[in-house]
């Protein structure tokens, strides 16, 4: 068993003194945690600001201290192991754990700041000769210097930043440090370095715990008696199962709350990387999110049942541009009350309205920004639950995503690259990941170039698919259908390279690599196959049944006397129940298949009441969205934007050889 560690973001309302029992206000606690918060971060930002060159940078790349022994893995033991101290300001008294955080902080700054150093230092050593498209060459030269988990779009970023600092400066950055200045720090205060002297935190219940915590009691304390300790009730979100391990928090002050950011870890089952029958393939799509198609490998090929979901959310879609062409509607208004500003002097009568306008404006630009973000954060939890349940019911241990580093649209697509980058795909995958480790599945990435090109049926890399608007407009220029010359396949564009993701992923599972730090699990070797849509076998009819039973012909040939047409049909004799005391034919028994609704729909009741079945609905009343199986997501996850396929098993194939369409080898 191995844990996965989560965070979930809690607010503290109030708190009491320990000492005097003193009930804290929430302003008085937001308060004391923000002076908390202020002396931390003012001895991060001068910690790191004092390290910020190559030298410093140099000795903390090595992994060796002062007495030449290697760093540790916390960062403020690494920090004083290389004899990098930090002082308060003079008069203020600080206890060493306080110390102890802020040294913490500035740490995973300074190795963060390693990571964008490696990788401008490739960038710059392997400049190309034309920085909008490099050659092969020069691709396999700076990925050989690059470090792990760099993204294409990283490297498109930090190829940017270098050609704009060599066009102001003609010379390319010797370091880092020439190229950035030293990174903001956050208002927080980072627990983790801290011990029982500054921190303590205990679950009292199921969905609540108790945190005891130092907090200054002035803004620049003098002594030790300008601390006191505070305990802060701290309620868990439903997302914090009762078996969780809490770990020490970080805490802030965010709208005027108290924050507490708290770690935890729950024990899940171990997920193979290999040696998997049953999986789900998942396509970054055009027409939707995400769609996906479960199957099995038997006997070498892989075999999916042909029926495809997807997780539609263009009506998400179409809000999120809403709120972004508002956002910048807002951020243009902004910006030219700024410049008439600059232009007056606060004398002026105008000075007080446009700087009282200008804040109007600012106040409601970081309200948009915050909706856009969590109708992101809304959106990427949404569709990775929808994924992850299909993968559950399906009974698949494995899921497969295309690699986002290898996703790079090609040519002229402004506007679908528009709408792929407002789909927080990056957050989708790491939401995908945690969901599903919960249920011991394992998630993997193959490679994306290619998938929506050629046919998974008949294809393996040779039979290249043509796109249109529809199935019926094939010779038109489209991208949302696919259909192959060569074996007549006909399907949704994202369909056919869901399905091929699911081949690469099952076919080339023993290339499966995992990350040694991250854990992240990809496969570069590209193992194509053909995908069989084994069709589920069909329960026979109650007539096939019968004749069965009773040794009859399901179909039998008329006499010679019924085949000509030249006299009428017989009426179908109608059925009269056996205890029926009247049998004549104003009573006859009634047909048991009947429909449940009507095929009319009959006019409005004149009173009120519950409407009958097949009854016209009733005006200005809404009609309920009705399917067999939850369609619409928000039913499961609270999210009403967004629809999706329903969840339901894999099907059972057929063991025999009729039950699987014949595919053609190449």
């Amino acid at each position: 068993m191995s844990e996965l560690t989560a965070t979930a973001s809690c607010t503290a309302y109030a708190a009491v003194v320990e000492a005097s029992g003193e009930v804290v206000s929430q302003g008085l606690l937001v308060r004391r945690v923000a002076w908390l918060s202020d002396l931390t971060g003012d001895l991060t930002a001068c910690l790191v600001a004092a390290r910020w060159n190559a030298v410093d940078l140099d000795a903390l790349a090595s992994g060796a201290g002062l007495d030449g022994r290697a760093l540790p893995s916390k960062g403020w033991m690494a920090l004083r192991r290389l004899g990098w101290a930090v002082s308060p300001p003079s008069g203020v008294h600080v206890c060493d754990r306080v110390l102890r955080c802020a040294q913490e902080q500035a740490a995973r700054l300074l190795r963060l700041a390693l990571h964008r150093r490696r990788l401008v230092a490739a960038i710059v050593a392997t400049w190309p000769q034309d920085t909008g498209a490099r050659t092969d060459a020069e691709w396999d030269a700076l990925r050989a210097l690059l470090p792990d988990g760099v993204t294409a779009a990283d490297v498109r970023n930090r190829t940017r930043q270098v050609r704009a600092y060599l066009d102001a400066h003609e010379v390319f950055p010797a370091d880092l440090t020439d190229l950035e200045e030293p990174p903001n720090v956050a208002a927080q205060t980072v627990l983790a370095a801290a011990d029982r002297q500054l921190l303590t935190l205990q679950r009292t219940s199921g969905g609540s715990a108790r945190l005891r915590v130092r907090l200054p009691l002035v803004e620049f304390p003098v002594s030790a008696k300008d601390w006191a300790w505070h305990v802060l009730p701290v309620g868990l979100p439903p997302t914090v199962p009762p078996e969780a391990t809490l770990c020490a928090p970080t805490v802030r002050v965010a709208k005027g709350r108290v924050r507490v950011d708290l770690p935890f870890k729950i024990p899940i089952g171990f997920a193979p990387a290999t040696g998997h029958a049953v999986g789900c393939g998942f396509d970054w799509g055009l027409n939707t999110v995400l769609a996906g198609v479960a199957g099995r490998l038997a006997g070498g090929r892989v075999l999916s049942d042909g029926r495809p979901f997807a997780y539609d959310a263009s009506g998400i879609s179409a809000k999120l541009h809403r709120l972004r062409a508002e956002r910048e509607h807002l951020a243009a208004k902004h910006r030219h009350l700024e410049r008439l500003l600059a232009d007056i002097t606060p004398a002026d009568s105008r000075h007080v309205a446009l700087r009282t306008a200008r804040q109007v404006l600012g106040v409601e630009h970081e309200r948009l920004c915050a909706r856009i973000r969590n109708l992101n954060k809304a959106l990427a939890w949404s569709a990775a639950r929808w994924a992850v349940d299909h993968a559950v019911t399906a009974g698949a241990t494995v899921l497969y995503l295309e690699d986002l580093a290898t996703l790079e649209a090609r040519g002229r697509r402004g506007s679908v690259n528009a709408r792929l980058s407002g789909q927080v795909r990056g957050k989708i995958v790491e939401a995908i990941r945690h969901l599903a480790a919960k249920h011991a599945i394992a998630v993997v990435t193959v490679p994306a170039r290619g998938t929506s090109r050629y046919c998974p049926r008949c294809g393996q890399g040779t039979s290249v698919l043509t796109h249109g608007p529809a199935p019926d407009r094939l010779g038109e220029r489209g991208w949302r259908w696919a259909y192959c010359p060569a074996c007549g396949l006909s399907c949704d564009r994202d369909w056919a390279a869901a399905e091929r993701i699911l081949a690469r992923g099952l076919l080339g599972q023993n290339a499966t690599r995992t990350h040694r730090s991250t854990g992240v699990r990809t496969i570069a070797t590209i193992v194509e196959g053909n995908v069989a849509r084994a069709r589920p076998r069909r329960r026979p009819t109650r007539a096939a049944r019968r004749a069965r039973r009773t040794g009859s012909d399901l179909h039998p040939r008329p006499a010679a006397r019924d085949r000509s047409k030249n006299r009428p049909t017989p009426k179908r004799p109608t059925r009269t129940p056996a205890n029926s005391r009247n049998n004549s034919r104003d009573n006859p028994m009634t047909f048991s298949r009947v429909p449940d609704r009507r095929t009319v729909p009959a006019p409005p009741p004149a009173s009120g009441g519950q409407r009958p079945a097949g009854h016209a609905p009733k005006p200005g009343r809404h009609q309920p969205y009705r399917t067999g199986h939850v369609r619409n997501s928000h039913h499961r996850t609270g999210f009403h934007h967004a629809k999706a396929t329903p969840v339901l098993k894999l099907a059972e194939h057929g063991g025999g050889p009729k039950q699987a369409t014949p595919v053609r080898v190449a």
